[in-house]
């Protein structure tokens, strides 16, 4: 037998698990436990056998200690409420079949070695093309959400596109600095892409604060000068810069206010049902009852703002109703209905739409065996661009 075929099996079983993991999650909004716990069995059992017939046991050990990891890191997850329960375990199976990078086939562009490989196990880059497969199929959803029921978010989500001009300043400013750095870069004793990212961040904020005409007269300059040493490169940086940038402010949006709007709905009390998600915490502290309806980015902007760290923690007072992605459960319902009753809390309560997260597990599986580790990628472009 040809241990290859191994791999291989798993890879497949992979695949075709999150395809009826996707049409389920779509269709019903659940990952039956049907599919999850035989295929973390199953995965562990390939695992063995190839362990065995390989000679190697620590690489059955390695995927034992994998999956566990990735199943507590789902785990904290889900407790934050960003991943339903069945997420948590479809990446779990999946870490069992795959826990190592599957050898199947290795090809080049332009001298450049596909796919690439992670510093870490295959699930971690399995996770993190999951994570980012979700801001285009998120943003998919909303804009049908938006030109269906709200189309005002619209305006919105493509201010940044409309405010062009400062985005492309910013470009300027930000390239102009990375020129700076890499003018400076020879004569630092200690040369890496953390330390340039960091010089690059620093000057982007000092020239960023000089006079509009100072920071002008300095971002022509040095954008003029690094075009005369090298056009192509210097012109390929700008576009590629401006362009990430009109992205970020797009998926920045997204994430924030667009996807807050569209993504939430209010309900009477008396109509919510079990497994509706909250789009809130509810407290209570002494006999008043809150609510915590701000995120964990714009808290972690208040407190850097304001220079008080403990806003990032978790409110005082009782969690009477909690954010995590498993919903509403009947007594929660109840809690509600007498707090509304007697008049703690509004008539109305906001839910979440429910996004299906398998689709995009699924584009990160298929992204994961046939590209590579989207990070990597990232900071290798990054490093191309910079050195």
């Amino acid at each position: 037998m040809d241990i290859y075929y191994i791999p291989l099996s798993a890879v497949i079983i992979a695949i075709i698990a999150c395809l009826y993991a996707s049409y389920s999650d779509i269709k019903r909004g659940i990952i039956p436990n049907k599919l999850t716990f035989p295929l973390i069995g199953l995965g562990l059992v390939l695992n063995l056998v190839y362990a065995i017939l390989t000679g190697n046991l620590l690489f059955v050990i390695s995927a034992v200690v994998i999956t566990a990891v990735i199943f507590v890191l789902g785990y904290l997850f889900w407790k934050m409420g960003a991943w339903a329960g069945g997420d948590v375990k479809l990446f779990t199976a999946l870490a069992a079949l795959l826990a190592i990078y599957p050898p199947l086939f290795n090809y080049s562009i332009l001298n450049y070695q596909m796919p690439v490989y992670g510093y870490y196990p295959f699930p971690f880059t399995l996770i993190i093309n999951s994570i980012l497969s979700m801001l285009p199929f998120l943003l998919i959803y909303v804009i049908y959400i938006a030109i269906k029921f709200k189309p005002h978010l619209l305006k919105e989500l493509i201010a940044p596109v409309r405010n062009y001009k400062k985005n492309f300043l910013m470009t300027l400013v930000i390239s102009s600095a990375a020129y700076i750095t890499l003018f400076i870069t020879p004569y630092i004793p200690f040369q890496n892409i953390l330390i340039s990212l960091i010089l690059i961040f620093i000057f982007s904020l000092i020239i960023n604060k000089l006079p509009l005409i100072v920071k002008s007269v300095l971002v022509a300059i040095i954008t003029f000068i690094a075009l005369y040493q090298n056009l192509l490169v210097t012109l390929t940086g700008i576009i590629i810069l401006f362009i990430i940038l009109i992205l970020t402010e797009i998926i920045r949006a997204l994430l924030t206010k667009v996807n807050k709007e569209a993504l939430q709905d209010d309900y009477k009390i008396d109509d919510l049902k079990e497994g509706m998600i909250p789009a809130y915490s509810l407290y209570q502290m002494d006999d008043e009852v809150y609510y915590d309806d701000k995120g964990i980015f714009q808290k972690i902007r208040l407190a850097l703002t304001s220079g008080d760290i403990s806003i990032i923690n978790a409110p005082k007072g009782k969690q009477l109703i909690s954010i995590l992605a498993a919903g509403l459960k009947k007594e929660d319902i109840e809690l509600l209905k007498k707090l509304s009753h007697e008049d703690k809390i509004p008539e109305t309560f906001k839910v979440k739409k429910g996004v299906p997260f398998a689709p995009s597990i699924l584009i990160g599986l298929l992204i994961s065996l046939f590209i590579g580790d989207l990070a990597i990628i990232f900071l290798n472009v990054l490093n191309w661009l910079l050195y």
